[in-house]
């Protein structure tokens, strides 16, 4: 998901450079979720495995 948001980033920046306005804003929103959704998804798997029994 790290991918896609990294993907989406770049394609904001591209359009943003070649001035296409409305696609960078998507893109970069679209960046911004995937970052926030990955960063939710770590953090629950760190819980997850900080409560994990080893034996």
């Amino acid at each position: 998901m790290l991918r896609w948001t990294v993907i989406f980033l770049v394609v904001a920046i591209i359009a943003a450079i070649f001035g296409f306005g409305g696609i960078a804003a998507g893109a970069a929103s679209i960046a911004k979720i995937l970052f926030f959704i990955f960063i939710i998804l770590f953090i629950i798997s760190l819980v997850a495995g900080g409560f994990r029994r080893v034996d």
